[in-house]
């Protein structure tokens, strides 16, 4: 069934396939009619020998290959075996050709040329934001297209990242390469390899802890001469990503938040971690441009996803770069905002979906979306007590709220049944192009 469902992808549309058999098809027509001329337009009977042979067989076997409605049937079903075996045949030359020249290519030849051209017509998808959440939304819309572009924040001030920022003055790569792993066709060794950190005690304080996917990233960026997004271009191309990864700014910006009691608290991390609740998020540089490219991409796309990720230091933070919320309030796609799942201790605690779209209201001027995906699955108790400990609850989806604030809410169960609580991300991305239909 796998070769059947593989012959029949060969035929999909934009395989850019079926023109060259169409081609093969008339070469050979072209060709019989060349035979035909040769022998002075005199018809050749090519199948007076197989009729030979299918007579003798019937005398010589007592097979009733001579009788009409058995002739009928066995020469439809050798002829479709006969087509099978050729395109088969075909593609199995094709992939030894291809194997020879490109023996890195990834899996059967047909789902190479699928993920190639077939998913790069699919629709262009925008997705904004950082941390995990947005890594795992990319693993989602990768399997229905190509045409992505992750834009992401850079203001990420601690671990690796923080390190190697204030080392080398380059932008944090940690969410960045979370991005370009989770793009990479061959996922499974590439997270290894990107996400392996060193540790231990022959790792030395130098290497201790630092991730090596941020290593090569910075190693880029010297090799590029400074440049941060020529550094995470090449290094899309080591991946073999499918899209693009773009930095919302590429400039060294920090996160300045404004708490409830009137205190101003700077670095992601700080804020992270800091038991007050967060009044105002504001930029270092509040006149940090965004990128002509993330610029454009949002007012090309078809689907803009916003989301998910913490609201103030990862979904935000994007929208406080220049130019980034206003190209989003033109683009005439489809946009949706993706609601966390559960709260986050000091940052959101008590917050409903409402509020969490409450607090980016706060920070741009008009609407940037129309839609808002909420989470209405339930974890098992033993996950909500393990959360509840560490100050964590499960967002209610308030979809009442949501609708009277002009949104339009899309509820359903989109969480993964893992050790942990987060969104599934093929849910998500069948949620998300099925808004497209």
């Amino acid at each position: 069934m796998q070769r059947l469902i593989a012959l029949i992808k060969w035929f999909y549309p934009g395989m850019r396939v079926k023109r060259w058999i169409s081609l093969a098809t008339a070469g050979l027509c072209l060709s019989l009619i060349g035979i035909a001329i040769l022998n002075r337009a005199r018809p050749v009977d090519a199948l007076a020998y197989a009729n030979r042979l299918v007579r003798w067989l019937a005398e010589t076997l007592g097979l009733p290959l001579l009788s009409p409605g058995v002739s009928r049937g066995v020469g439809s079903l050798l002829l479709l075996g006969g087509i099978c075996i050729i395109v088969f045949a075909i593609a199995r030359f094709s992939q030894s050709l291809t194997t020879a020249v490109n023996p890195s290519a990834v899996g059967n030849l047909v789902d190479v040329v699928y993920r190639r051209r077939y998913l790069a017509q699919g629709p262009r998808v925008v997705v904004i934001g950082g941390g995990t959440g947005l890594s795992t939304m990319l693993r989602g819309i990768k399997q229905y297209t190509s045409n992505i572009v992750a834009i992401v924040t850079v203001t990420d001030d601690g671990g690796s990242s923080g390190r190697l920022t204030r080392q080398l003055n380059i932008l944090p790569p940690g969410d960045i390469r979370n991005c370009l792993v989770a793009l990479a066709d061959s996922e499974n060794t590439m997270t290894d390899l990107f996400q392996y950190r060193f540790r231990g005690n022959g790792a030395g304080e130098g290497l201790r802890d630092h991730a090596f996917g941020n290593l090569l990233i910075a190693a880029m960026c010297e090799i590029s001469n400074g440049d941060f997004e020529e550094a995470v271009l090449q290094t899309s191309k080591v991946l073999n990503i499918r899209g693009r990864v773009l930095p919302s700014t590429l400039e060294h910006v920090r996160l300045r938040a404004e708490m409830e009691d009137g205190s101003v608290i700077e670095g992601e991390t700080s804020i992270a971690s800091s038991p007050l609740k967060i009044k105002r998020i504001r930029l270092s540089e509040e006149g940090a441009q965004a990128l002509d490219e993330a610029i454009e991409a949002i007012l090309l796309a078809d689907v803009i996803v916003i989301g998910p990720g913490s609201v103030y230091t990862s979904v935000i933070p994007n929208l406080l770069v220049k130019g980034i919320a206003d190209a989003l309030y033109r683009s005439r796609a489809r946009k949706v905002y993706i609601c966390n799942v559960m709260t986050q201790p000091g940052e959101t605690d008590g917050f409903g979906a409402s509020d969490h779209i409450k607090a980016i209201e706060a920070h741009v001027p008009r609407p940037i979306f129309q839609y808002v995906i909420v989470n209405t699955g339930i974890p098992s108790l033993e996950l909500l007590n393990k959360y509840r400990q560490t100050g964590s609850i499960l967002v209610e989806a308030d979809t009442d709220r949501i609708r009277a604030m002009g949104y339009r809410p899309i509820a359903g169960n989109f969480i993964s049944q893992t050790d942990v609580v987060r969104h599934d991300a093929a849910l998500l991305s069948e949620a998300i192009m099925r808004l497209l239909i």
